[in-house]
């Protein structure tokens, strides 16, 4: 993924858009009318660190492979494993009887209706086309949603109708971005995000439904800047929303008068500091939101409108987003990640106390558009994933603590017992300064032999993180016999401002020596040949993949980059003018740091690769343009090298298509199979 904070959904994040965590939560920007009330922000004083870190290994030597008897070897077919479901973002009914979604289990992602307590779910929508961000009505009549051409991302907004499936076209507009649709609570109109194909700054419109007329929320915002996830009180008066500069390090909260359009200050500060805003309280006086100020970590906190006081709720250095308020104001939602793993806290506001829901461990995360409660409060919607299966929606009922599962999508023939559970484990970055996280993935009865194979597969972003989620393709080639590692180099979320900020304008540099360390540390578990590892990552994991096989010729038996960037000077020229804004803040001047540009182009070391590579994109991809892809393969075959590709014309930055997932990560498979050939291992007990 290529990501800056501010390019939506997920930016450069390489992900079809499906799961609720699509949009990040740097997802944030500015308006033209600024009154600043206060010259500083007043904060109570905050409570210490209370989420213990979780255990992890150092020591290579402590990797073992688990023994099972019962798992079937290399039956885990790319065909089986990308049928299973994918479940992305819902919405509640009104009368939370039944629950809108977005899933590909047709072979698109359309919207899908479900009961609340479960049951056979029935498709809404019928749309080649993908399919996001459904918002229900507050009359329960329609449920807006957006949905863009053959991943071109220049997304329309829609209305269909749950009762008869009419769909109606409500902004049409071919070059313009619109997206993240979210009603008033009167029903009649829709607050969205709106950004021309051509500009950077992302604005905030309001559609009356009833007059059929547009309003401009935020009109005039610096190219370098966005705005961002707008949120109405209760009375529909106000809106408040977020502004994030391009570089991803500062962001504010702002309040919009609705009538006027003025926009209000809410978050001065000096210095680079983030500030996002998550849900105003129902009476509308205070203001749920996730900063990083307190300690550089993102921590929740709320800010009272009239005065701009801040009360903390959380100070731990782990990554904590702010979710919503109940209907009745008494508790917030937020969600805790500890290295990769993520629960759901209800807090308190009247004894300050926070509870994780006793709900099953993995990556959890209240979902529900408007709010995950539904709107008497009883029950509370969330995202539940982890290793061993696919993301499904749950049902938290608040006065029984139980919650019962709602959507299911594990097909016949995919097993949970035949998954690899990642062991978490942390080394050192070569240069000394950072610990680096990362999840390994071992396959069952693995011999400590030192022939097995092994994968390093990177993530997107930089700005992401790799969490303990389900992942078809590692599961796969764990299946296969392949070790994999998924590391979270500097850059990464999930561990503070300043290691995410580790990797400004060294793009390639301290971050590709993070994956390397990976590499050093894997081989030092005995079970591998250090001649049979393979890198591949998507989007800004692809850029590094080709980093690493242009830097590190000599350590890689083949690479993968699947919708990559490979030149900055094109990507600069040819992107989203928002990931433009984006990489020129992170990078620097294009022609003062012409030197850096050039160093960290792995176009200009095509001469230096040894391994073969298969290379995939998508031809609307917006994000990295197939024609990076394409400068590799025309500069490889002119050297006489081994390379393979394959563009699907009508995919974006990646592939939202069943078909097209299937097709491509089948090459993947069978080009890693060729090129970097795991142990033949009957996969039977080993001692």
């Amino acid at each position: 993924m290529r990501a800056p904070a501010n390019l939506k959904p997920s930016a450069r994040i390489f992900s079809v858009i499906l799961t609720p965590k699509l949009l990040t939560p740097m997802r944030t920007f500015v308006s033209f009318a600024i009154v600043i009330l206060m010259s500083t922000v007043v904060t109570e004083t905050v409570v210490a660190q209370t989420l213990a870190a979780p255990m992890a290994i150092t020591d290579p030597k402590q990797i073992a492979s688990k023994p099972n008897a019962q798992v079937e070897p290399r039956s885990l077919t790319i065909e089986k494993l990308y049928m299973t479901r994918q479940v992305g973002r819902p919405t509640w009914s009104p009368d939370g009887k039944s629950i809108a979604f977005v899933s590909n289990m047709s072979g698109r992602n359309n919207l899908w209706l479900v009961p609340a307590e479960g049951g056979w779910p029935v498709q809404l929508t019928v749309s080649d086309q993908l399919q996001s961000s459904p918002a229900w009505s507050p009359d329960g009549k329609w449920i807006a949603y957006q949905s863009d051409y053959d991943g071109d991302e220049l997304w329309d907004i829609f209305l269909v109708s749950p009762k008869t499936g009419k769909v109606v076209n409500v902004t049409s507009t071919r070059e313009i971005a619109e997206m993240d649709p979210t009603w008033s609570p009167d029903g009649r109109y829709l607050a969205y995000e709106v950004k021309p194909k051509t500009s950077a700054a992302y604005e905030i419109d309001i559609y009356d439904t009833l007059m059929h007329e547009v309003k401009h929320i935020t009109t005039g915002t610096p190219q370098d800047k966005g705005n961002s996830n707008p949120v109405w009180s209760k009375d529909g008066k106000y809106i408040v929303y977020t502004q994030e500069q391009a570089k991803g390090t500062d962001s504010n909260v702002f309040i919009a008068e609705v009538a006027t359009g003025t926009s209000t200050l809410l978050t001065p500060h000096e210095g680079e500091q983030r500030y996002s805003n998550d849900d105003i309280s129902p009476d509308g006086k205070r203001v749920l939101f996730t900063s990083n100020s307190a300690n550089g970590y993102d921590n929740v906190g709320l800010l009272e409108i009239a005065t701009r006081k801040i009360s903390w709720l959380t100070h731990d250095k782990w990554e904590i987003l702010g979710g919503e308020f109940s209907p009745d104001g008494k508790h917030i939602t937020f969600s805790a990640n500890v290295d990769g793993n993520e629960e759901i806290y209800l807090h308190d506001l009247a004894t300050g106390k926070s509870t994780a829901l006793p709900i099953p461990k993995g990556v959890n995360e209240p979902v529900g558009g408007r709010s995950a409660f539904t709107n008497d409060g009883s029950r509370l919607l969330y995202y539940h994933n982890g290793p061993t299966a696919p993301g499904d929606l749950w049902v938290y009922t608040v006065a029984t603590g139980k919650s019962h599962q709602v959507t299911h999508s594990l097909v016949a023939g995919v097993r949970s017992e035949d998954m690899v559970e990642p062991y978490l484990v942390h080394y050192p970055s070569r240069d000394g300064k950072w610990t680096i996280s990362a999840l390994l993935y071992v396959p069952f009865n693995m011999a400590r032999n030192g022939q097995n194979a092994a994968i390093v597969y990177i993530h997107g972003g930089p700005t992401a993180q790799t969490v303990n989620s389900f992942n078809r393709f590692i599961q796969y080639a764990a299946n296969q016999g392949y070790m994999v590692l998924a590391p979270n180099y500097r850059g990464s979320t999930g561990y503070g401002r300043e290691f995410q900020q580790a990797n400004l304008f060294d793009m390639g540099g301290g971050d590709l020596q993070d994956v390397l360390a990976g590499v050093d540390w894997i081989k030092q578990t005995g079970h591998l040949d250090p001649k049979k590892i393979a890198v591949m990552g998507g989007s800004y994991g692809g850029y590094l993949s080709m980093m690493a096989v242009t830097k590190a010729p000599d350590v890689w038996a083949a690479g993968v980059p699947i919708v990559p960037f490979v030149n900055w000077f094109t990507e600069i020229q040819n992107e989203d003018p928002v990931l433009q804004q984006s990489d020129l803040a992170t990078m620097g001047d294009v022609v003062k740091n012409k030197a850096l540009y050039e160093d960290r182009s792995p176009i200009n070391f095509i001469d230096q690769i040894k391994a073969p590579l298969l290379l995939l994109a998508g031809g609307h991809d917006p994000r990295c343009p197939k024609s990076e892809t394409q400068q590799v393969v025309d500069a490889i075959k002119k050297r006489g090298g081994t390379v393979d590709y394959k563009i699907y014309e009508n995919e974006g930055h990646g592939f939202a298509r069943v078909e097209n997932q299937i097709d491509a990560y089948k090459r993947v498979a069978d080009f890693l199979l060729a090129h970097v050939v795991p142990a033949d291992c009957s996969c039977m007990l080993t001692e």
